[in-house]
């Protein structure tokens, strides 16, 4: 018999370096989960990712056992790691802060599809070029979604 499903907690932590300080140890400690075993399970299986921050969705059941699902990171860091840049514009329609290419925005889109809720390539890559303007960047190079 399936287990029932007491909460979800959604989560954006840096791999490898979970701990019970906030906001892991309130959130989960309210739901009544074991917070070192939550950290020592997901340290370990993000070892390779460490330093980056990752979206976790934790699955609570009643017995206070949990699951959890890893996401790829979000587009604005994984832009801001492309770009070289530390934080977007307050202005992005005026005061643009840096720049990334079409190829970086395709790698990008490929790396978050499974996280997207669209179905292909060119849509991801215009969701992924619709955050790069809002965080103030320019995309360069020819555009291949316009024909």
């Amino acid at each position: 018999m399936a287990k029932e499903v007491s909460a979800l907690i959604k989560l954006q932590i840096k791999g490898g370096a979970a701990n019970p300080s906030p906001p892991i140890g309130p959130a989960l400690g309210a739901k009544g989960v074991n917070i070192m075993e939550f950290c020592k399970q997901f340290n370990a299986r993000t070892q390779t990712q460490a330093g980056k921050v990752l979206p976790v969705i934790i699955t609570v059941y009643n017995d206070k056992s949990f699951e959890f699902i890893l996401k790829q990171p979000p587009v604005a860091i994984q832009l801001k790691d492309a770009a070289k840049v530390q934080i977007g514009s307050g202005e992005s329609n005026r005061k643009k802060v840096g720049s990334v290419t079409w190829e970086q925005v395709r790698a990008i889109a490929e790396n978050k599809m499974p996280d997207l809720n669209c179905f292909s390539m060119e849509s991801a890559m215009s969701m992924v070029a619709g955050s790069a303007r809002s965080l103030g960047f320019t995309v360069t190079g020819t555009n291949p979604l316009k024909k």
